[in-house]
């Protein structure tokens, strides 16, 4: 006998992790592009390129979400896109977070190390936190009462 390890309510459908994977991936994209065009050709510091691709970033997730994936939830006006701008500053947190204490806290200084743990643990985990983020504080559907967790 197999339990499913979401059920209930709060369950998320398919279409919900297939459409904020599709979008997190356009994102993703939008983010590493605009990037590596302002650290290049445009010639930007690395800490302005960053910030202006993560902006970006944040806009066309979010626009991709609140036209998609959470077509159905009626997110308006400002607080919605800051609380998703904070979910996915946590995200960019954890990335480092796990970055860090690989890297200085375990003394793993390597590039390969460095890209698992900032690139692929840290990824896996930021995701998660966005995904339960967007769907908890940004994207609430009518009568779900809490996020998949609760």
């Amino acid at each position: 006998m197999t339990t499913r390890a979401w059920s209930g309510p709060t369950a998320p459908c398919r279409r919900e992790l297939l459409g904020f994977a599709t979008v997190g991936l356009l994102a993703y994209a939008v983010d590493l592009a605009l990037f590596t065009y302002l650290r290049g050709p445009a010639g930007l510091g690395p800490l302005t390129a960053k910030s202006l691709s993560f902006v970006a970033a944040c806009s066309v997730a979010y626009a991709g979400n609140a036209l998609g994936t959470y077509r159905t939830t009626r997110a308006r006006g400002l607080r919605p896109y800051a609380a998703f701008v904070a979910v996915n500053l946590a995200g960019a947190a954890v990335q480092l977070l796990c970055l860090a204490v690989s890297h200085y806290g375990l003394g793993l200084t390597s590039q390969r190390a460095d890209t698992v743990s900032g690139a692929v643990i840290g990824m896996a985990l930021a995701t998660i936190l966005r995904f339960w983020g967007t769907r908890t504080w940004v994207f609430r559907a009518e009568g779900r009462v809490g996020s998949w967790t609760g």
